[in-house]
């Protein structure tokens, strides 16, 4: 099989430049503002971006060395399978996150709930659609006894750098 080349199409800008005491989720990064700078070449793709309130990133764990496939999570002391989690130190290191839109200012995307180390390389932007990215009585793995914990508490640690 031939090896996939991605390029950014831009860079996530945001207060956080270390993982530790980042939120691990964006639902836990109310109030956290950052912005993305779009490369130029990419602008013309937001027309009618605007009309969307929430957009999911596809983006490259960029400070992420190598990768495990067993893993202890954040929300876990017990040991994980990396693809049973969303860990970042994974065999290709793509992050997913869904934030607020809050303004588009040219080729500067302003987002809030923001859970992404700053510097951040952006491969993608899709529309965020309830109707097609929400599901209904699905089942949670090894979170189910986790499920209540307050992600708002809950910050990474220095497992993953």
């Amino acid at each position: 099989m031939e090896n996939i080349i991605i390029k950014p199409i831009g860079i996530i800008r945001t207060p956080h430049k270390d993982i530790k005491n980042m939120p691990i989720q964006p639902i836990a990064a109310s109030g956290i503002f950052g912005h993305i700078e779009l490369f130029s070449e990419y602008v013309p793709g937001l027309k009618d971006l605007e009309g969307f309130s929430h957009i999911t990133l596809v983006y490259r764990f960029h400070k992420i060395q190598g990768y495990d496939l067993l893993t202890v999570p954040f929300m876990d002391y017990a040991e994980h399978g990396i693809f049973a989690c969303k860990a970042p130190k994974r065999p290709n290191a793509i992050g997913l996150s869904t934030v607020k839109l809050i303004e588009i200012c040219g080729n500067i995307l302003h987002i809030e709930q923001v859970d992404m180390l700053d510097g951040t390389p952006l491969i993608d932007i899709k529309p965020f659609y309830p109707r097609y990215d929400n599901r209904e009585n699905v089942k949670i793995g090894w979170l189910e006894k986790n499920k209540d914990l307050p992600l708002d508490a809950l910050r990474a640690d220095e497992r993953y750098r």
